[in-house]
């Protein structure tokens, strides 16, 4: 397994949404920005195992962490789905272009 982190910013962000307890976090910090102690109590799993995906969230771009006193609060970064948004608008565009031309020829047969 490659532990190197990736230097792309769309494969960054796939790789961080991959795993589905890394969805979950985001889906968590869509709601509310949260601590490491609040996300653990929401995972069954170590804090150091909760701070490890949240590392991948972070260098995926999809979360930033502040400082608070001695507390790291999270928070979603919705910018950081940009490479993912881009990505996929390729492929809306790839399938609307296909479906404009079927729709053409299905027309063009039936005149």
């Amino acid at each position: 397994m490659n532990t190197e982190p990736a230097t792309d910013p769309t494969q960054s962000c796939f790789r961080a949404l991959a795993d589905p307890t890394r969805r979950d976090i985001v889906k968590l910090l869509s709601q509310t920005d949260m601590t490491i102690a609040q996300l653990t109590d929401q995972f069954d799993m170590t804090r150091a195992a909760v701070k490890k995906h949240l590392n991948v969230l972070s260098d995926g771009g999809l979360i930033s962490v502040r400082p608070r006193g001695r507390e790291r609060v999270n928070s979603l970064n919705t910018t950081g789905f940009a490479p993912v948004l881009s990505w996929l608008e390729y492929f809306d565009q790839f399938w609307d272009d296909r479906l404009a031309d079927l729709k053409t020829a299905i027309e063009k047969d039936n005149s």
